[in-house]
């Protein structure tokens, strides 16, 4: 099961974004989680104006492949685009490319620094953490991505067509991270 768009079953279920509860029959985003009680992932649910808010990349993907109708769509299109502006949302899944809000990030590739406001891409990573392995985001130059590739899986194609999809910022930043890669 994956992040899903769907009506309200009954009206139990509450905003993990703005804890209001969700009305019966009211559309929903569903973001499948991890928990440390189970080894099967359970749903997170949000109305959909705050997912826009707080989530847009997870909702920006369920919504383009929803095919019903969508109340306010037009509200709910322009919440998401403000807060993906904004600079504050991340992507809702890997690989993506972003610039990067401070300096703080090392290249996975040549453990460099990334500069503040410069391209990088981020692939998800596995890091134990006090004994238990846990799934986060590393980042890299544009420039590293293609001596990594192995580490990234798959091709260079592959992975450029994946950042394309998942990817907040503008398409004229998108080909130029996509040209410093040396991609496709």
């Amino acid at each position: 099961m994956a992040n899903v768009i769907e009506e309200a079953k009954s009206g139990r279920a509450s905003c993990r974004s703005c804890k209001k509860a969700i009305g019966k029959g009211e559309l929903r985003l569903g973001v499948e989680q991890m928990t440390q009680f189970s080894d099967t992932p359970s749903m997170q649910w949000h109305h959909l104006l705050c997912a826009a808010s707080k989530l847009p990349g997870e909702l920006k993907g369920v919504l383009a492949t929803y095919e019903g109708d969508v109340p306010d769509r037009a509200e709910v299109e322009k919440a998401m685009t403000d807060a993906i502006k904004s600079g504050k949302a991340k992507p809702g899944s890997f690989p993506y490319a972003d610039k990067a809000p401070t300096g703080r990030a090392k290249c996975m590739q040549c453990d460099e620094t990334i500069e503040k406001d410069s391209y990088r891409v981020a692939v998800e990573r596995e890091l134990e953490v006090n004994g238990f392995m846990r799934k986060s985001p590393g980042y890299m130059h544009p420039r590293c991505v293609a001596a990594n590739l192995e580490n990234v899986g798959g091709t260079m194609e592959d992975l450029v067509t994946q950042m394309k999809a998942n990817s907040l910022i503008d398409n004229a930043d998108l080909d130029a991270v996509v040209a410093e890669m040396g991609g496709a």
